[in-house]
């Protein structure tokens, strides 16, 4: 068993027709802030649970007090300034998982039980649905740590548009649970963090009624829309982020805020 197994875990839950997938990353300690690893194991579960005939519904959600707080930043922060391959290719992984979530032609569900943040927060997004809890942060600060937001842009774009998109981007600030909800960043709000993964897996439990062919071809169709889009942004951030990484900064305020916390 690879170590990567246990800091993304999945397991069954029953539902009135079929079951659910549940998802979670299992890295408390680091706030489940994912590696390139934990997402590869990601995407195979993904498309585990999209090939699963007896699967309905997929629950994503974090352990401890946490969702998921986006990269870590230990990881990234050792990128050759000159190595552009190394830029993209990052880049690249974001794609691949960003992709394999919204190819899942069941409904996908984000238990948001705490902090999502930066690509975390992104990746709570492009859940069909998100179920939450007023102590919920929620935001996408990667500028604070000299990272450019660029598919963070396409994520909430459509969501909060264009004047709540530059303040998120530009201010780096989380919003709590009732904000986020109000916003629409949560679709649902219950009022304790003990209550947001069995109130995840009622809402799969009603979606799984519903005639799969008919919620297979919405998802494709909402796929379209903006594929066109995600195709653009992942463009972008390739070059922006090739830029951003060739001059330094990304690095330097990355280890600037990791020596904080040492």
């Amino acid at each position: 068993m690879s170590p990567n197994d246990d800091l993304v875990l999945a397991h069954r839950e029953p539902l009135a027709e079929g079951h659910a997938t549940v998802i979670t990353l299992n890295r408390p300690d680091k706030l489940n802030a994912w590696t390139g690893a934990m997402r590869t194991r990601l995407v195979g579960l993904f498309e585990e649970a999209g090939a699963d005939p007896g699967c309905r519904a997929v629950v994503l959600t974090g352990s401890g007090n946490a969702f998921c707080a986006g990269q870590d930043l230990a990881e990234t922060r050792d990128i050759d300034p000159a190595d552009h391959a190394a830029a993209e290719a990052w880049i690249d992984d974001f794609d691949l998982l960003y992709r394999a979530l919204r190819g899942i032609d069941k409904p996908t569900i984000a238990a948001v039980n705490g902090v999502a943040a930066g690509s975390g927060f992104q990746f709570a997004l492009l859940a069909d649905l998100r179920v939450g809890h007023p102590g919920v942060r929620m935001g996408q600060p990667e500028v604070r740590s000299g990272i450019p937001s660029v598919t963070g842009i396409w994520a909430m774009w459509d969501i909060l548009g264009k004047a709540r998109t530059i303040e998120f981007t530009l201010t780096g600030e989380l919003v709590d649970g009732d904000e986020a909800h109000r916003l629409g960043l949560l679709t649902r709000l219950v009022p304790g963090r003990d209550e947001v993964l069995p109130a995840a897996l009622a809402l799969a439990d009603s979606l799984a009624s519903l005639p799969p062919g008919a919620v297979a071809l919405t998802k494709a169709r909402l796929r379209e829309i903006d594929d066109e889009a995600l195709t653009d942004s992942i463009t972008a951030a390739k070059r922006v982020h090739a830029q951003a990484y060739a001059s330094g900064e990304p690095q330097r305020e990355m280890e600037r805020f990791l020596a904080k916390r040492r």
